[in-house]
């Protein structure tokens, strides 16, 4: 019979001092690391359009887009995460390692990723106060769910249409997505 030892946890200052060491990027859940895998072809042509057309109609503001290689911090859960694609308009949110208050995420769903993505991103990203847009992209068809935060404070969510567009707006910031916006030389739409 194997002997219990303690779960060795790392503090968030260890986190980043080795992240910034390490060859390949590590999500950071409550003292526990884990590793991110790398995208296919697929994922990356969704992340870079998608990132594209928010990046388009950033121009001239403060807004910065961050794609892939940006940290999100969730300070009240002790999280780090790697959005594929995240939003933030807020002057404020100023860090050069992280970011803690975008108004959107996108997640770029693989095989590997989407269960986490679906159910511990989504739950982690709907109590983040800043967020008004949260997009789950699928890498096997042209499928995308949102989620919009609506003025009373609650979340709706919707499976984006093949000829619908639907308009992100944060403070000043305005866009328009649309299927084709994401699945340009992926798949017909």
């Amino acid at each position: 019979m194997s002997q219990l030892r303690k779960l060795e946890l790392l503090s968030e200052r260890e986190y980043l001092a080795g992240e910034e060491l390490s060859e390949c990027r590590h999500e950071y859940v409550e003292g526990q690391i884990f590793a991110m895998t790398g995208g296919n072809e697929r994922h990356n042509r969704i992340t870079v359009n998608l990132g594209f057309r928010l990046r388009a109609s950033a121009r001239g503001s403060r807004c910065g887009v961050f794609v892939s290689d940006m940290r999100l911090y969730i300070r009240e859960r002790r999280i780090y995460y790697y959005p594929d694609v995240m939003l933030s308009c807020d002057e404020t949110d100023d860090h050069e390692l992280y970011k803690e208050r975008p108004c959107l995420v996108a997640e770029v769903l693989s095989a590997s990723t989407k269960t986490t993505d679906r159910r511990e991103k989504l739950n982690v990203y709907r109590g983040i106060p800043s967020l008004r847009y949260i997009l789950l992209i699928s890498v096997s068809a042209a499928e995308v769910d949102y989620f919009c935060r609506n003025p009373a404070g609650d979340w709706e969510t919707a499976r984006l249409e093949r000829d619908q567009i639907i308009t992100i707006r944060c403070g000043n910031y305005r866009t328009e997505l649309s299927l084709p916006d994401l699945y340009e030389v992926i798949f017909p739409v």
